[in-house]
């Protein structure tokens, strides 16, 4: 039974978006840990029933310049080691790949803007069933990929991205892209990436209009697909 959920979150607006109303319906606290504000090491990493790494701005494996790393890579090693529910999301997805021993590296172009999912066999047979392409479209923003872990289950991807979800045994999924994401709180991504949306040529108009399009589909689906994986993972029988 999921019972306490820790969010590791790396930029403030980057949080659970859409998938902490689920939780707030099943009366499941969250606490928030803001990386920078409080100690990545302070928490016990097996104690929280769930833990979610969310995305930020940075590289999975810029240990020398963002020092938080190491022992968010450390946590997320406990935990998978320890059999207990896992999820991350961009960010977050790349360093649990990192935690299998998987290589993460720059993707070669930045994936940024809306592409539906294209899903695995494996994906259309697990709760990411509800994000195929077919059903809703996909907010990926991210310029980093990884390597599919050892004894992963590939699940989901796009034409820039192979890997944009994978399953690791029944306690961890992995999604580098943003299903999270909700389109009346989408401003303040605009406002906080304003340099890298111009410098990728994006026009932030268009991004905009796209998330009032698209979103709240995508919102309806996620919620559908983390009610299910929570369903199967506090049951125990979460299929990778």
């Amino acid at each position: 039974m999921i019972h306490e959920v820790l969010a590791i979150r790396h930029v403030h607006f980057e949080d659970l978006g859409s998938l902490e109303l689920v939780l707030g319906e099943r009366s499941r606290p969250v606490r928030y840990l803001d990386v920078g504000l409080g100690r990545i090491e302070a928490p016990d990493p097996v104690a929280p029933s769930l833990m979610v790494v969310l995305g930020g701005p940075i590289s999975a494996g810029d240990d020398v310049h963002y020092p938080t790393l190491v022992p968010l890579l450390s946590m997320l090693e406990k935990r998978i080691a320890a059999g207990l529910p896992t999820l991350g999301i961009c960010l977050g997805a790349q360093l649990i790949a990192r935690a299998l021993g998987a290589r993460v590296y720059p993707a070669g172009r930045t994936e940024l803007g809306w592409t539906p999912l294209t899903l695995t066999d494996a994906g259309r047979a697990s709760p990411l069933r509800h994000l195929d392409g077919a059903l809703t479209s996909m907010l990926h923003w991210h310029g980093d990929t990884f390597d599919l872990p050892a004894g992963a289950t590939h699940l989901a991807s796009t034409p820039a991205c192979r890997n944009q979800a994978f399953a690791w045994g029944q306690h961890v999924l992995g999604l580098q892209c943003h299903p999270e994401i909700r389109a009346d709180r989408f401003e303040p991504w605009l406002i906080g990436n304003a340099g890298e949306i111009v410098a990728e040529g994006i026009d932030v108009r268009q991004l905009r209009a796209e998330t009032a399009r698209f979103g709240p589909g995508l919102e309806e689906a996620a919620r559908r697909m983390f009610g299910e994986w929570l369903d199967q993972v506090e049951q125990g029988t979460a299929k990778p």
